[in-house]
């Protein structure tokens, strides 16, 4: 049994039924609207270190682990649909044409289940 990538995370925007900004005139980027819980869960991260490239990254993958956790899913399922996500956004952050090492990645995953699982589910 598989778990589905997680949804989007809702914006301000959305929280306030979908209003899209006017066409033709420049974008606002839409803040990100998070919960005292979702907050907590962005300042353990920061706390143990972790430096995602965005909160919008870093709340996508604490959703999936929670979701994930709720299907019963493996450890190792968990690990392998997180890890890639943590290798994908270090590679974005780190600018290094060798990628990042592969303790570094094992490292990033561990503390995103670690902490998700505490301070998300």
């Amino acid at each position: 049994m598989s778990v589905s990538p997680p949804s989007t995370m809702q914006s301000r925007a959305d929280a306030r039924g979908g209003a899209q900004p006017p066409t033709g005139g420049p974008q606002q980027p839409t803040e990100l609207t998070v919960s005292s819980q979702q907050q907590a869960y962005l300042d353990a991260l920061r706390a143990a270190g972790v430096k995602p490239s965005g909160e919008l990254l870093a709340l996508s993958i604490g959703s999936y682990v929670c979701q994930a956790r709720a299907a019963k899913q493996s450890e190792q399922a968990v690990r392998d649909y997180v890890s890639p996500m943590v290798r994908s956004d270090l590679r974005n952050t780190e600018l290094s044409a060798l990628g990042p090492p592969p303790s570094q990645v094992d490292a990033l995953t561990s503390d995103y289940i670690r902490i998700a699982t505490e301070r998300l589910c």
